[in-house]
């Protein structure tokens, strides 16, 4: 045996067994302030950086794209309601999307309480979809919203995905003098587009 092999072996041999998977705690719910959980939502979005537009349909979010990124702008969609101008498929390279300028997906549901959309690798198809971009277009349904983020360990959703994302905002740093800067790591812009599906 060759002592890579040798040496994994000798490792894998080491490992302690795993105990017993056991529940996970239960969460306490807490009380959570009053009022219409959209402006809520769009208020504290708003604080982080991002945006929020109401919409009639896909065409609108498409126009939008347009009007703010140019006839030009790469798109890549997540969302089989807006096209984009670059396929998307789950086999799609992670570094083919460093060129985006606007993706688009939907979040399957938001938190009022601190404006986060929750995306899983479900929406996103392929995860660099949510961090490669130049800007991320968001819809979410304002029937899909929860109050808090102890109201996100209660659905299903939380505990079937592989991989999920609490997203609040543009990618933002305050680390220099205190200075907010936006898109200092990743995407420059988060617009969330109320439309239901």
């Amino acid at each position: 045996m060759a002592s890579r092999e040798a040496f994994l072996a000798r490792v894998r041999a080491a490992q302690p067994v795993a105990p017993e998977l056991s529940e996970l705690p239960e969460v306490p719910l807490f009380d959570t302030p009053p009022g219409d959980l959209r402006e809520r939502f769009t208020a504290a979005l708003k604080g982080m950086g991002g945006d929020c537009v109401a919409v009639r349909d896909a065409a609108e979010v498409a126009a939008l794209i347009r009007e703010r990124h140019g006839e030009d702008a790469v798109v890549c969609s997540a969302a089989p309601e807006v096209p984009g101008t670059r396929a998307l498929t789950a086999d799609t390279p992670p570094e083919s999307l460093e060129d985006v300028d606007v993706g688009v997906l939907r979040a399957r549901f938001g938190v009022a309480e601190t404006g986060s959309i929750w995306v899983s690798e479900r929406e996103y198809t392929v995860n660099a979809l949510g961090y490669l971009v130049q800007h991320l277009v968001v819809l979410l349904d304002p029937a899909q919203l929860v109050a808090g983020l102890q109201d996100v360990y209660r659905r299903p959703d939380f505990r079937e995905a592989r991989y999920a994302a609490l997203v609040t905002g543009p990618s933002a740093t305050a680390d220099i003098e205190g200075v907010l800067i936006l898109g200092a790591q990743g995407v420059r812009s988060l617009t969330v587009a109320w439309l239901a599906p």
